[in-house]
């Protein structure tokens, strides 16, 4: 069996993160509210806690969409800081020149 690249773990735990939005937010939501019985927040952390662990949203990391390099990342255009140059260098992102010193 081929070993698998983080960048294909990273899209599979997106998908597993939006799949289970909603059930995770409602089961937190029943765990937090102070208003009702201790036994039913309980369970709800039980339930909360039998999930996958990649279906929670900070399992996943913020990778390039160019590269698909895990650090030095803009969140704002979705890249790394050296594939922001690169574009940036070939005159490919529009309003942006790469200055020199």
């Amino acid at each position: 069996m081929a070993k698998k690249s983080a960048v294909e773990k990273n899209k599979r735990r997106q998908r597993m993160a939006k799949q289970y939005a909603a059930k995770r937010a409602e089961l937190k939501a029943v765990a937090n509210d102070r208003s009702l019985q201790p036994e039913e927040r309980f369970q709800a952390f039980l339930k909360l806690a039998e999930l996958p662990r990649n279906a929670s949203k900070t399992r996943v990391r913020n990778r390039c969409e160019v590269t698909g390099r895990p650090r030095g990342y803009y969140r704002r255009l979705k890249m790394s800081r050296i594939a922001l140059r690169d574009l940036a260098s070939t005159g490919q992102i529009p309003g942006m020149v790469k200055s020199s010193w």
